[in-house]
């Protein structure tokens, strides 16, 4: 269990450490404070991922569900600092936004997950697909190396590192059983990590420097302030946190054969929000569902919830220990981007899976699959496409989760639902008629 919690929380350090790194220098954040705002997110994280995976009355989807700093505020975070004269206020206003978006989504959590039912097969497996696809090319950011601006970055070594990782976990899957198999992406980063060493990628730096003890003293930055523009920024990130969020547990529900209904939805939706209100007092951002981990779930057919919960319980103690909170950030970025490359490319994997028993024979379900990939595609492959937009739409529009999941759930509306004459047709081209089925003949299809 221990081994396997550990895991998790290999599978999404850098997620959780990024977001602190990125806000805290755009404020101009010391090495020093940058450390404790970094150890407060892990703390935090920790938190939040007790509440999803324990749970407390109606709180928690109680699935094996990591929680930590979701990337889509990091823009509107970094817009808020910039936007804000004395650096000194920032982390103060961005709290105050966090505690109130958090808050009103809890209120909101029961209402949001009636939408539930517009989620049939057709459109979870599309938008667990999205999930996958969405989350490779931060494998691919993390093979070329940890900085774009290095001279390495995208290096013969950096990839061969990553591919290297990536080749010991699949042999690791192919040739191992039982409990080795299992813990296969650990035992690939440990020894990738290893591999590393000799080319000089590994950097032990951090746990030299790091403390042996620290807590996050609550409201370490100072008490938050409230500033409308700000709380209507993050509350705008707190609904697409919840869309996506939503999506993560229809998409673990089905790995774990226990589909998520109306009632786990709002309860993980619960957990999610409060954990971002209280994140705050520990100097930490906003919470969410991590998609990652979903597909470690998927790969390892690990589906205790008790594991994740010792998981938090392992960010807990990286937030109250830094320098264990450094051993982790040892792992150069290549070694992660391999694991990655399976991690992710098994969210979508299972997203597929869903669509196969989604009713592809029809040539409706076909027309939404397409269309809502397609849009959802849109900010990875064409990043700058929403560039004149204003940008708190754009925190909207760039997340290929978010819009193609609205995508799907309108078309299935529109197709499946709205004016139905229940005809099924089977598909024989996404823009032609197709041709019935009745009984053991087929008919020909009408002109």
């Amino acid at each position: 269990m221990a081994t396997t919690g550990l895991q998790h929380v290999a599978a999404m350090y850098a997620g959780v450490v990024a977001p602190p790194l990125i806000v805290g220098a755009a404020i101009g954040l010391s090495a020093t404070e940058l450390t404790f705002l970094t150890g407060a997110c892990l703390f935090t994280a920790g938190l939040a991922t007790f509440l999803q995976t324990l749970g407390i009355w109606k709180i928690g989807a109680r699935l094996p569900f990591v929680n930590g700093v979701t990337f889509a505020g990091v823009a509107p975070m970094t817009a808020i600092a910039a936007s804000t004269e004395d650096k000194s206020d920032a982390l103060p206003i961005i709290f105050g936004a966090v505690i109130v978006a958090g808050l009103l989504g809890f209120l909101a959590a029961p209402f949001f997950s009636k939408a539930v039912r517009f989620f049939p097969p057709v459109v979870t497996g599309t938008v667990i697909t999205l999930i996958g696809i969405s989350l490779l090319p931060v494998a691919f950011g993390w093979a070329q190396g940890p900085n774009p601006a290095a001279d390495d970055y995208g290096s013969a070594t950096n990839l061969g590192l990553a591919a290297g990782t990536l080749l010991i976990v699949l042999l690791l899957r192919r040739f191992t059983r039982g409990f080795v198999k299992q813990i296969a992406v650990l035992l690939g980063l440990v020894i990738g990590t290893l591999i590393a060493i000799p080319f000089g990628v590994t950097d032990f730096g951090p746990v030299a420097d790091a403390d042996v003890i620290g807590f996050p003293t609550p409201f370490h930055f100072g008490a938050p302030q409230f500033q409308l523009a700000a709380i209507i920024s993050l509350c705008v990130v707190m609904v697409v946190s919840m869309t996506e969020s939503t999506a993560d547990m229809l998409a673990l529900g089905e790995i774990v054969e226990r589909p998520a209904d109306e009632k786990t939805i709002a309860a993980g939706l619960r957990a999610d929000t409060l954990g971002s209100a209280i994140s705050p007092l520990f100097n930490g951002f906003m919470c969410s569902a991590f998609a990652q981990n979903i597909g470690l779930v998927a790969m390892t057919k690990i589906r205790s919830r008790y594991v994740v919960a010792v998981g938090g319980g392992f960010l807990v103690l990286m937030g109250l220990c830094p320098m264990a909170a450094s051993l982790i950030a040892v792992v150069p970025r290549p070694v992660l981007g391999g694991a990655g490359v399976v991690l992710f490319g098994s969210v979508a994997a299972s997203g597929i899976q869903t669509l196969v028993r989604a009713g592809l024979e029809k040539d409706n379900n076909v027309l939404i699959v397409a269309v809502s990939l397609a849009v959802g595609i849109v900010p990875i492959t064409a990043p700058e496409f929403y560039h004149a937009f204003p940008e708190t739409v754009r925190i909207v529009l760039d997340s290929g989760i978010s819009t193609g999941c609205v995508a799907a759930v309108a078309l299935n509306l529109v197709f499946n639902h709205l004016g139905r004459s229940g005809d099924a047709q089977d598909v024989t081209h996404p823009m032609e008629a197709g041709e019935e089925i009745t009984g053991a003949t087929r008919a020909p299809a009408t002109p």
